[in-house]
């Protein structure tokens, strides 16, 4: 089952290194504000975007497997029908614990997958909200 109270929120809400998978060069878009808000409140933010080479001061990176640190929290802003192959992506890695898709993105055979592995699923829901909501 996805994470959805308010308690399993807050403990995923403590990981620190979040990869945003999609995340733009774009002011206005919530694939930047989101990420900006997050690097604003002291995550340790990595963008994770083939067609930036650096967004929100921070080097951008082609995909999650490019990523040389450590990654706690991949955070998706690309459409659902992408998601399948990031948490492929995504279970290559040792250190991913969760994987959050945002507001309005979800799959839920990628998400069994990924439980099945030991992560935790956040889905179809704006970390940037969920941030404020619970004043984590």
């Amino acid at each position: 089952m996805p994470v959805e109270s308010a308690d399993e929120l807050a403990d995923v809400l403590e990981y620190d290194t979040i990869a945003v998978v999609g995340c733009s060069s774009t002011r206005g878009k919530a694939a930047h504000g989101v990420p900006k808000y997050l690097l604003d409140h002291g995550y340790d933010v990595i963008p994770v975007n083939p067609y930036a080479d650096e967004i929100l001061g921070r080097d951008a990176y082609d995909s999650l497997a490019d990523v040389g640190d450590r990654i706690d929290v991949v955070c998706v802003f690309r459409p659902s029908e992408e998601v399948s192959d990031i948490v492929d992506s995504a279970l290559e890695r040792d250190d991913v614990e969760v994987i959050w898709t945002q507001q309005g993105i979800r799959d839920d055979e990628a998400a069994a997958r990924a439980e099945a592995a030991g992560k935790t699923v956040v889905q179809d829901l704006c970390m940037k909200v969920q941030h404020r909501r619970l004043a984590v």
